[in-house]
């Protein structure tokens, strides 16, 4: 490895715009159709109950991939983070960086295995952890995703080495 400083940041990765009005208005759309069918159509009032809870829950989420999706995720030479310091995982943490096809990975992303296990977390759209799992992809660009796995994957290997 080289003599880097600590906070030097390797890689960056944020949502594009395009994909974020995509992915927000796409849920924001069928919020508005799941709850104007329920004000319209619905066949009980069981049902109207149940669509227009879908419609807010719907409207809910849209909400908070909007605030996920502004984050950007830095790489530094010690830490993934994002770039408003909440650390994801740290390097010397990580065991395992999964990028194939048939990997249990976000869509544009990849999985990381740390040796330790974290707290719950979920930025729509952005990255997602449970236990020792951690998914970074979504709404992410496919490019930029993978040239931060692969700096984490020679770093790993880097460290095997040694």
């Amino acid at each position: 490895m080289t003599d880097a400083p600590e906070d030097e940041v390797l890689a960056t990765v944020s949502a594009s715009i395009g994909r974020r009005i995509l992915g927000i208005g796409l849920l924001a759309l069928l919020a508005v159709i799941v709850i104007w069918m329920a004000v319209t159509k619905s066949p009980a009032f069981g049902w109207q109950i149940f669509l227009i809870g879908l419609g807010i829950t719907a409207l809910m989420i849209a909400d908070a991939m909007r605030r996920s999706t502004a984050c950007v995720l830095e790489l530094t030479t010690t830490m993934l983070r994002e770039k408003d310091g909440r650390i994801i995982a740290r390097i010397d943490e990580i065991t395992d960086v999964e990028r194939g096809a048939f990997a249990f990975k976000p869509s544009n992303g990849f999985l990381l295995t740390t040796s330790t296990r974290g707290s719950r977390a979920w930025r729509p759209g952005v990255w997602w952890r449970m236990g020792r799992k951690i998914g970074i992809g979504g709404m992410l660009p496919g490019r930029q995703t993978k040239f931060m796995s692969e700096i984490i994957a020679v770093r790993l290997a880097e460290r095997e080495a040694r």
